[in-house]
């Protein structure tokens, strides 16, 4: 028997990753599919109105009479989209500012990490709101605004990355070879920080689907009445007790979707970070 358990806990991380990878096949499958899978996701049945799980209606209905799992898989196009756009648009500010920055160092490196600390001390999704709010919200400016704000992280991890490794014997080889520095960074450095790189993605990712579901619950991103996982919370947290299906379906979506997002970053951390060290 005791020669069981380390098997078992082998075996445990492949399992969670195995599920997280699931949830991200069935998020992402929502997202791109989602106008053949529910074309009729925000058809409203006022006779109908708010009902708990029934037949047709396997998590019920909302106020409106709008079908729930509908709504959740429908709103699955606004979360994912928009968060993989923050963190694909932070991480291309953080390697762009990043790589030179803990290259060359200097005057470079102490303007990036003068504005990365600025950025720092503000709360992030305090100022999302605040500007959100001035100028009147919206989808795309919230995604904006998102995009500058986690930036600094990346400008960070990348930068502490690339001072890790400017001195390595192969970046000391690529200078004998008089490359030039774009190609130091871009050729030799940046494969070997890719899986620190990646990781912080994944990590902004999962951040980023939790910012703009709370921009959306308090009426800053989405139009009302779209399907969206934090407006279809927030339109229905006044009906918990009649049907709790409308507020806990979208809560639980966003809740596993972050958390799969970072068991697949770190396992997909450990491969590259493995691969690199094997090379």
């Amino acid at each position: 028997m005791r020669g069981r358990f380390p098997a078992v806990a082998r075996r445990r991380p492949q399992v969670a990753v195995a599920g997280a990878l699931a949830v991200l096949f069935a998020v992402t499958a929502a997202a791109v599919f989602a106008p053949w899978l529910v074309p009729g996701a925000t058809d409203q049945d006022l006779v109908l109105g708010i009902t708990g799980p029934v037949p047709g209606h396997p998590l019920g209905t909302d106020d409106l009479g709008r079908d729930v799992l509908e709504l959740l898989v429908a709103g699955a196009r606004t979360a994912v989209p928009g968060a993989l756009c923050v963190a694909a648009g932070s991480m291309l500010i953080g390697n762009l500012i990043g790589l030179p920055a803990g290259y060359f160092g200097g005057w470079a490196d102490t303007l990036a990490m003068r504005w990365a600390d600025l950025m720092f001390s503000l709360p992030a999704l305090l100022v999302a709101i605040v500007v959100a709010g001035v100028l009147g919200g919206g989808y795309g400016l919230a995604v904006a605004v998102l995009v500058v704000l986690f930036a600094p992280t990346d400008t960070r991890v990348v930068r502490g990355a690339v001072l890790e490794q400017r001195h390595r014997p192969y970046v000391e080889a690529a200078l004998l070879k008089n490359l030039s520095a774009w190609r130091i960074m871009t050729r030799q450095i940046w494969p070997n920080i890719a899986s620190v790189t990646l990781a912080n993605g994944f990590l902004n990712f999962a951040y980023a689907l939790v910012s703009l579901a709370s921009l959306s619950f308090l009426g800053l991103g989405v139009p009302a009445g779209s399907p969206d996982w934090g407006r279809t919370l927030a339109d229905n947290r006044a009906q918990l007790l009649v049907n709790p299906w409308a507020v806990v379906a979208p809560g639980l979506a966003i809740i596993l979707t972050a958390a799969a997002l970072n068991i697949v970053g770190d396992w997909l951390y450990e491969r590259v970070d493995r691969r690199g060290r094997a090379r």
